[in-house]
């Protein structure tokens, strides 16, 4: 039996479902701090200095083309850090 990361880099995927998958945890953690602060999408977007469709796009799962000055702003905004590594 292959891993399931064996099987997506067979079928040519592997970081393309990690780009997906990486993407949609940080909407997940971002959405979850947000509820436990009890922060609206408009708070959000106005702690941010930006607009709620930049913020849904933030929080939406399956877009990927979340910048990092962008997410910059959304940990800030909640009192955290962004941390980033390369693997």
């Amino acid at each position: 039996g292959s891993s399931l990361e064996s099987f997506l880099e067979e079928e040519g995927i592997l970081e393309e479902a990690t780009t997906i998958a990486v993407k949609r945890v940080i909407a997940w953690q971002i959405a979850e701090e947000m509820r436990r602060k009890g922060l609206t999408k408009s708070a959000m977007a106005e702690r941010m200095q930006t607009t709620r469709a930049q913020l849904d796009r933030l929080l939406d799962p399956d877009n990927d083309s979340v910048t990092l000055a962008t997410l910059k702003r959304a940990a800030k905004a909640l009192g955290r850090k962004l941390k980033l590594e390369l693997a």
